[in-house]
């Protein structure tokens, strides 16, 4: 016997919801003035918040630098990417 899952409309509509973690990695190559930069940048974080982060990240070697849905945060993934931080969306 096969069993059959079927999800609601509001289980589904959650999933699409869900919140997600982007996290940035240390790295040897990008100074922290450049990193906090960034945050403030492409995060909007305020310049103390960014230095907390860019702190974290390097002696934690990662950070959680912003939150929301995967929609939200996979051009801000794309954006500091393309400036050269490590970064991943949990």
């Amino acid at each position: 016997m096969v069993k059959e899952r079927t999800e609601s409309f509001d289980q589904a509509d959650e999933k699409l919801t869900e919140k997600y973690e982007l996290i940035l990695f240390n790295d040897k190559v990008n100074t922290f003035e450049f990193v906090i930069e960034t945050l403030i940048d492409v995060c909007e974080h305020d310049p103390i918040s960014a230095e907390q982060c860019a702190l974290i990240t390097h002696y934690n070697g990662k950070c959680a630098v912003k939150s929301g849905e995967f929609n939200e945060l996979k051009p801000i993934h794309l954006e500091m990417s393309e400036r050269g931080l490590t970064v991943s969306i949990n």
